[in-house]
C-alpha cells in the first residue's frame, strides 16, 4: 500500500478525521450535570457577564484557537476549496494540541472576500484565546491580517507567513555564527515573492540584517526599482524592489552570502550555488521538492555549504511546527493582545540558542541515532525535542510581558515549571526533588565517569546546580569527550588507575578482611570505579554515587552492598519505581532486588518507600498486594502480606494508611474500596504498591509502564546506609541526571 492510500485509511478510520471534543470535568452524576448546564451554569455567566475578563476563568476561552483558512492556498496543492483543506486544518489541531497541549476549533469559510473573512473571523472574538491563519493566498493574507491585528484585542497570526521567517530566522543567527559572519553584512537572494517570502524578509531585518542588502526575484527575475515603476506589482512586492540591474536568479545568487528559497523546486543548479560567497548558506525551503537537492548543493563546492531544507530526511529541517505551538502557549498563558515582532525575535532567539546546547539521548533515538551536535548540519533543534517548549515558550511569555502585549504577569521559573508539567506527570515529580537537590547540591560520584552519557550529565547537573558530580574514569578520555561535545565545565575527575587511592585501598581492606578479601586483593579491587566510589561515599569524601549504566544490576549493587551496606533501620535493600499516569502517581517496590521477601521484608520495604514517596512530596498510601482480597483465600502466600500489615500497624513509627492483603484493582479503584470494602484502612486509592515477589513487582511495574501507558523514573534503591541508586543499562542522560537529584535529596536527609 503506498503512502496516498495508507493516508486515505488513516483518516477515513472510524470515527473519521483526526479530532474529537473531550469534556475535562466529570459527567458522572445528576450533580455533575447539574453544574455542568442548568442551573449551575448560570453563577459563571452572570461573573462574566459582570466582567468580560472572567471568560479566561470560567470557560476554555485562555486555552482554545481558531485555525481559520479559505482553502485558496493549501499546501502545494494550490486553490482547492475550505472542504478540501480541512484536513490540513485539523492536522494543524493535531500539532497543536501534541506539541503545545492548545485545544483548536478548525473554521473553514466559503469566501474569497477579504472583506467578508475579515467581517467573519473578528465576530469570532469572544470564543478564542487566539487565531491562526492558514492557507490563504496572498496578497490577501496580508490585508485579512493587518486588518484582523486592528479589529480585535486577541492574537492573530498567520503562519504562513510568520512561521517560515521564524524557524529559518533561527537557522539563520546560527548559520551566520558557523560560517563567521555577521547578520548585517550577508548578502541575501530571495526565490520566490509571496507571502512567506516578503514576511521572511522583513524578519531578517528586524534579526539584523539591512534591508539594502535583500535581493528579491520572482518569477520574471530580479525585482528591481525598474520594475515596480514599469509593472503591475504589489505593493509588497515593491517594498523589496532592489535598485540594481535586471537580471535572473542565476545573476542575483552571483557573490551571494544566502540563499533563501521558498517558491519551486529544482530552479537552482549547481553553478549557481558554485557562484555564491565563501561558506554559503543555502535555505532552500521549496515542499516537497526543494529549489536544489541537498546532495547536489553540498557537493558543489570545496568550502562548508550550510544547507537547510523543508524536508524531514535532510538536516537543518525548517518546520513551522517549532514555532507556532510555543508562539501561541506563551501569547495565551500571558493573555497578549497580539504576537508582535518583539516575541517573534524571541521566539527565533531562543530556537537558535537551544540548537547549541546538548542533545537528549530521547530525541537522538527519535531521529535513528543520528548525530546531532551545534554544527553545520543541526543549526535548529528537531521538532521532537521535548526542551522546545520549555525554551520558547518562556521567551515569548517575556517578550510579551516586556513589550506591554500581555495582560496578564507570570512569575517565569514558576511558569517554566508548569509548562513541564504539560509534558507528563514525571516531569511534574522530577521537578519538586530537583528543586530541592539544588537548594542544597551535594557531592554525587558517577563511577563510570568514562561514558559519555555520564559525562553530558555531569555537565548538567553542574549547569543547573543540582549536584557537584565526581566522574571516575580515565582523565585522558573523559576531557576528550567533554571537548567533543563541546560541554564547557571543568568537571571533578579521579582517575582510578593513577590517583592515590591508598588510604581507599585500605578502608576496602579494613572492610572486607574477614570477609574473604585480602590486602592485595583491596588494592586490585579499588581500582575499579564501583569499589572506589563506595568507599568515597563510606569515608565521606562523596555523598552520594550511582553506577550500573555498563554493568548488570546485581554485579553492580555487589560493591556498594558489601561497603556501605544498609541502614542502622534497614535489613535489606529494595528497588523502587515510580510510575506516573496523567493524573495519578504510584510507587512500586519491590521490582529489583529481593526475590522471596518475607513479612519482615514487605514491612521495611513499605515503610522505605513511604519514605521515598515523600521526598516527592506524596503521602503515601500502601496496598500490600496478593491475589486475595482481605482474607477471601487462606494459604502461605496470602498470609505473608497479612502478617506484613499487622507488623506495620503495630509499630509506632508508621504514620501513613497500610492495609491488605489485596487485589491490585481494589488498591487502586477508589469505587472498589468504598463500596465493597468500607472497612479498609485506606482514605483513597493506594499510591505505595507492595509486590509480594519480585517475579511480581517486576512483571507488574513493566505492564503498567508499557499497557498502561506511565513513565518509570527508576529504579530508586531504598533502605541503603547512604545514598546509592544503580541505572539501568541503557538509561538515557534524563535518567542519570533524574536520579543524581534523588541522591542529592537523600544525602540532604543524611
Amino acid at each position: 500500500m503506498g503512502l496516498d492510500e495508507d493516508a486515505l485509511d488513516y483518516h477515513s478510520q472510524d470515527p473519521p478525521g483526526k479530532i474529537e471534543i473531550a469534556t475535562t470535568k466529570p459527567t458522572n452524576t445528576q450533580r455533575d450535570l447539574s453544574l455542568a448546564y442548568s442551573p449551575g451554569v448560570a453563577a459563571p455567566c452572570e461573573e462574566i457577564a459582570a466582567d468580560r475578563e472572567q471568560a479566561y476563568t470560567y470557560t476554555a476561552k485562555g486555552n482554545l484557537v481558531a485555525v481559520v483558512s479559505n482553502g485558496s492556498a493549501v499546501l502545494g496543492l494550490g486553490d482547492i476549496g475550505p472542504e478540501a483543506g480541512k484536513p490540513v486544518m485539523e492536522g494543524k489541531g493535531v500539532l497543536f494540541k501534541r506539541f503545545a497541549d492548545i485545544d483548536v476549533f478548525d473554521v473553514e469559510l466559503d469566501t474569497h472576500d477579504a472583506d467578508t473573512m475579515v467581517q467573519t473571523i473578528s465576530t469570532m472574538g469572544p470564543t478564542f484565546g487566539g487565531i491562526n491563519l492558514e492557507d490563504i493566498k496572498a496578497p490577501e493574507c496580508f490585508e485579512i491580517e493587518r486588518r484582523l491585528r486592528e479589529q480585535m484585542d486577541i492574537p492573530v497570526f498567520h503562519d504562513d507567513q510568520h512561521g517560515t521567517a521564524i524557524i529559518s530566522g533561527a537557522a539563520l543567527l546560527n548559520a551566520a555564527e558557523i560560517a563567521g559572519k555577521d547578520l548585517s553584512d550577508l548578502d541575501i537572494v530571495f526565490s520566490g515573492a509571496g507571502a512567506s517570502a516578503i514576511a521572511t524578509a522583513r524578519f531578517y531585518v528586524s534579526l539584523g540584517a539591512r534591508k539594502d542588502n535583500i535581493t528579491m526575484c520572482d518569477s520574471s527575475g530580479i525585482i528591481t526599482t525598474d520594475r515596480a515603476e514599469t509593472e503591475e506589482l504589489n505593493e509588497f512586492k515593491r517594498e523589496f524592489a532592489s535598485d540594481v540591474s535586471d537580471g535572473d536568479l542565476a545573476d542575483a545568487m552571483a557573490g551571494a552570502d544566502v540563499f533563501v528559497g521558498l517558491s519551486v523546486g529544482g530552479i537552482v543548479d549547481e553553478t549557481m550555488v558554485q557562484s555564491m560567497a565563501a561558506d554559503p548558506i543555502v535555505f532552500a525551503m521549496a515542499n516537497p521538492d526543494p529549489e536544489i537537492d541537498y546532495e547536489t548543493a553540498k557537493q558543489a563546492r570545496d568550502d562548508t555549504v550550510i544547507m537547510a531544507t523543508g524536508r524531514s530526511d535532510y538536516p537543518n529541517q525548517v518546520n513551522n511546527v517549532l514555532g507556532f505551538p510555543f508562539i501561541f502557549r506563551g501569547a495565551l498563558d500571558v493573555r497578549a493582545t497580539e504576537i508582535n515582532e518583539a516575541m517573534k525575535v524571541a521566539a527565533a532567539e531562543a530556537l537558535a540558542d537551544l540548537a547549541r546546547q546538548d542533545v537528549p539521548d530521547a530525541v537522538v533515538k527519535a531521529y535513528g541515532d543520528q548525530p546531532l551536535q551545534f554544527g553545520p548540519d543541526y543549526i535548529i533543534p528537531k521538532p521532537l525535542d521535548p526542551r522546545v517548549l520549555f525554551e520558547i515558550t518562556p521567551a515569548v511569555a517575556r517578550a510579551a510581558m516586556d513589550s506591554g502585549a500581555a495582560r496578564k504577569e507570570l512569575d517565569l521559573d514558576a511558569y517554566v515549571e508548569r509548562l513541564e508539567a504539560r509534558l507528563g506527570k514525571s516531569r511534574e515529580m522530577m521537578r519538586v526533588v530537583l528543586n530541592k537537590a539544588k537548594s542544597d547540591p551535594k557531592r554525587v560520584v558517577l563511577a563510570e565517569g568514562h561514558d559519555e552519557k555520564m559525562i553530558r550529565a555531569a555537565y548538567q547537573l553542574v549547569e543547573q546546580g543540582i549536584a557537584e558530580p565526581i566522574l571516575l574514569g580515565d582523565a585522558d578520555e573523559i576531557e576528550a569527550t567533554r571537548r567533543r561535545f563541546g560541554l564547557e565545565f571543568d568537571p571533578v575527575v579521579v582517575d582510578p588507575e593513577s590517583a592515590d587511592v591508598d588510604a581507599y585501598a585500605d578502608r576496602l581492606y579494613e572492610l572486607r578482611q574477614r570477609k574473604g578479601i585480602t590486602r592485595r586483593e583491596a588494592e586490585d579491587l579499588i581500582r575499579d570505579s564501583n569499589y572506589l566510589g563506595s568507599v568515597m561515599v563510606e569515608m565521606g569524601d562523596a555523598d552520594a554515587m550511582l553506577t550500573g549504566l555498563t554493568h548488570h544490576y546485581p554485579s553492580a549493587l555487589r560493591p556498594p552492598l558489601q561497603v556501605i551496606g544498609t541502614a542502622d533501620d534497614a535489613d535489606y535493600a529494595a528497588g523502587v519505581y515510580m510510575l506516573t499516569f496523567k493524573n495519578r502517581v504510584v510507587f512500586c517496590a519491590d521490582t529489583t532486588v529481593n526475590q522471596d521477601p518475607d513479612a519482615a521484608v514487605l514491612s521495611e520495604v513499605t515503610k522505605h518507600t513511604a519514605d521515598l514517596a515523600r521526598r516527592f512530596n506524596v503521602e503515601p498510601r500502601a496496598a500490600m498486594l496478593s491475589y486475595s482480597n482481605f482474607g477471601s483465600v487462606d494459604n502461605p502466600g496470602t498470609r505473608k502480606p497479612r502478617r506484613a500489615v499487622e507488623r506495620l500497624r503495630s509499630d509506632e513509627t508508621v504514620d501513613f494508611p497500610v492495609d491488605g492483603e489485596m487485589q491490585a484493582d481494589t488498591a487502586v479503584v477508589e469505587e472498589i474500596l468504598e463500596d465493597t470494602y468500607e472497612f479498609a484502612e485506606l482514605d483513597g486509592p493506594a499510591n505505595v504498591l507492595v509486590f509480594p515477589n519480585l517475579e511480581a513487582g517486576n512483571i507488574g511495574y513493566k505492564l503498567l509502564q508499557r499497557l498502561g501507558g506511565a513513565e518509570a523514573i527508576g529504579p530508586m534503591l531504598v533502605g541503603m546506609d547512604k545514598p546509592v541508586h544503580v541505572l539501568q543499562r541503557g538509561d538515557e542522560v534524563k535518567d542519570i541526571v533524574n536520579l543524581a537529584g534523588v541522591a542529592v535529596v537523600d544525602a540532604q536527609q543524611e
